[in-house]
Parts: structure tokens; sequence; C-alpha cells
């Protein structure tokens, strides 16, 4: 691994674990005693589709995955799609399954929406 590449990688791993607080702490705030049904629907509609920053949790992290979908198409030495396919489908499946499941679940504990 080149210097540039362990620098990026020493990035990666500092940013995910910033990351990993910052869902520790949403984890935490769903685990409180005094979560209710409207405020839950309010959050999963968030990680959907946050309303103050364009986006939100899954579809950032979709994005993401498909950058290195893409990325993994161009170094893919046969151009087989062995590693590309994969991270293509898991980037479909962030936004269409999972988040269409969170979306149905904050549904049916909320079903006005966002008018919390």
């Amino acid at each position: 691994m080149t210097g540039r590449s362990r620098t990026r990688l020493d990035r990666v791993r500092a940013l995910l674990g910033i990351a990993q607080l910052a869902l520790q702490q949403i984890q935490d705030d769903l685990t409180a005693d005094d979560m209710n049904g409207v405020e839950l629907a309010a959050i999963l509609r968030e990680l959907h589709e946050d309303t103050d920053v364009p986006g939100g949790f899954l579809p950032v992290l979709a994005q993401l995955v498909g950058a290195a979908a893409r990325r993994a198409e161009q170094l893919e030495p046969d151009r087989d799609g062995d590693a590309s396919c994969p991270l293509h489908e898991a980037a479909a499946l962030l936004t269409d399954d999972a988040g269409q499941r969170l979306l149905w679940a904050a549904r049916a504990l909320h079903p006005q929406g966002d008018s919390v």
C-alpha cells in the first residue's frame, strides 16, 4: 500500500469513527424510555430523507456505495462486474428496499407524516 493510500485509509477510518459516534447517539435516542411512535416515525423519515439537508442517511450511504461501485468498474481487470455488480446492488437495496421499508414503518407509526 502506498503512502497516499495509507493516508486515505487512515482518513476514512477516522471519519468512520466520527460517523459511528453520531450513529451511536441516534441509537441512544431511539432506545430512550420516553420515545413515542410519532417521534420514532419522524426519525425514520429523517433517516430516509432529511428535510433540512437534501438527502438523508440512506440515500447518502447509497451514493457512497455507488461511488465505490463506479470506481470498482474502472479497476476490475476483466470488467466482469464481480466487484461492481454487488456494490451497485447494495446501493439499490439501500434506497429501494431499506428506504421504502423505513417509510412503511414510519407510516404505520404515524400516518399523518411530517407534521411533527
